[in-house]
C-alpha cells in the first residue's frame, strides 16, 4: 500500500498512461495523512486556532501568522512539492476512465462557481471512484493488468 502511496511521487510530472484508483486514492489518503500532521505541528507551536484569531483583523496579518508563525510554512512547501504530482495523478487516472486530462481543467474552473462547484465535485469524486476501462485504451495499457503494467518499474 505505501508504495502506491509514493508512487505519483515517483513519476512526479508523467502526464502520460494510466494510474487505477489504488495509486489515486493511496496518494490521497497519503496527503491526509502528511498535513493531519502538519496540522499538529502547526498547533503544537502556536497553541491554538484561538493564536491566529487574536493576531489582527486585517487578512495581511492573518496570512503572515499562518505561512511564517510556527510550523506553518511547511504547509506551503509541502503543498508546492505535491502540485505537480496530484494534477499528474489526477490526469491519469482520468485517463484510465478514458477521459482527456483537461477535463480536470474544467472541474477545477466549475468547482469555483457557487453551487455548481458543489455539483461538479460530486461528479468529479464518483468519476474517480468509478472503475478504470477494462483493457487498453487510447491511453495506454490498462494498469491492472499484470502483464502490460509498468507499475513499479
Amino acid at each position: 500500500m505505501f508504495e502506491y502511496m509514493i508512487l505519483p511521487f515517483r513519476r512526479y510530472a508523467d502526464f502520460r498512461g494510466r494510474s487505477r484508483r489504488l495509486e489515486f486514492w493511496a496518494f490521497a489518503l497519503f496527503n491526509v495523512i502528511v498535513y493531519a500532521v502538519l496540522t499538529a505541528l502547526i498547533l503544537g507551536t502556536t497553541g491554538s486556532w484561538q493564536s491566529f484569531r487574536d493576531v489582527g483583523t486585517d487578512s495581511y496579518s492573518a496570512a503572515m501568522t499562518v505561512l511564517f508563525g510556527g510550523m506553518g510554512i511547511l504547509f506551503l512547501i509541502y503543498w508546492l512539492a505535491t502540485i505537480i504530482p496530484t494534477i499528474a495523478v489526477t490526469v491519469r487516472r482520468l485517463h484510465d476512465r478514458d477521459m482527456s486530462g483537461w477535463w480536470y481543467l474544467g472541474f477545477v474552473v466549475l468547482s469555483m462557481i457557487p453551487l455548481v462547484g458543489f455539483l461538479v465535485s460530486i461528479a468529479f469524486l464518483v468519476i474517480t471512484l468509478l472503475p478504470g476501462t477494462r483493457g487498453p485504451n487510447r491511453f495506454g495499457p490498462d494498469p491492472k493488468d499484470p502483464s502490460s503494467a509498468e507499475v513499479f518499474a
